[in-house]
């Protein structure tokens, strides 16, 4: 079996006294779309940023290409291949589209790819072309985050972390930003997303893991957990026995 793109090992993560994480283990396949789910308080979102170098583990290891990720810098991570489109989009409110767009390729000096992958950005965001010269602040919560889609893309990630993506969306907005993860998948970039949207996610995804408190308590391909019944217990705050993952 290849080894997978990213792959959580045995995570254990703490906030002062309280544990967060119990043994997180989760791979996410080359060129595919993998989603954590579960509600609030499960730890999805700390799980983000124990991949982003944002927070520390206790005990586990993060691998990245076969590589270990500890003790590295979220920026020596970026340049390793990683992008994230965070919660809420944290765009530069005050800069114009276009000034955020760039801000996306800080990491890379290939000049000629980064204008080849500007021009690549403008035709798979038209909504983005068009609003260059904008502050990034006045856009609508669609088009910003359209616009931190494309910021993360100019990195050239092989790997793109997603934090909640539909949050907030209007559903014209969630259908487009879904249709943009299966394009930009399609093209062989491998997606990671973070979702409360149990439905939503698992329609575009490959496969999924459910947390909750903490632990992952449910795994598979993505068909088989949408028809699965104890998605909505997850949802619901029903006991998902450890023994029910596969």
């Amino acid at each position: 079996m290849a080894e997978p793109l990213l792959k959580l090992d045995g995570i254990d993560t703490f906030y002062g006294q309280s544990q967060v994480h119990f043994g997180v283990t989760l791979e996410v396949p080359r060129h595919e779309i993998v989603c954590l789910l579960g509600g609030n308080a499960s730890g999805k979102s700390t799980a983000m940023k124990v991949i982003l170098g944002l927070h520390k583990p206790r005990a586990g290891t993060v691998r990245f290409e076969s590589q270990p990720l500890d003790g590295l810098s979220t920026a020596q991570i970026v340049r390793r291949g990683i992008a994230s489109v965070p919660e809420a989009r944290r765009l530069f409110g005050d800069m114009t589209v276009r000034e955020n767009l760039l801000m996306g390729a800080f990491t890379r000096r290939d000049r000629k790819a980064i204008d080849e992958d500007y021009e690549r950005m403008l035709e798979l965001f038209p909504r983005v072309k068009e609003r260059l010269s904008q502050r990034a602040g006045t856009l609508s919560g669609g088009e910003q985050q359209m616009l931190a889609m494309a910021r993360a893309l100019m990195s050239r990630p092989s790997l793109v972390c997603m934090d909640e993506p539909t949050m907030g969306l209007s559903p014209l907005y969630v259908d487009r930003v879904l249709e943009l993860i299966r394009t930009v998948n399609a093209q062989g970039v491998t997606f990671f997303m973070v979702e409360q949207n149990a439905s939503l996610a698992l329609q575009i995804a490959h496969r999924g893991y459910v947390l909750q408190t903490g632990r992952v308590v449910l795994s598979g391909d993505a068909q088989s957990l949408l028809g699965d019944e104890r998605i909505r217990d997850a949802y619901l705050g029903g006991p998902l026995a450890a023994n029910t993952a596969s």
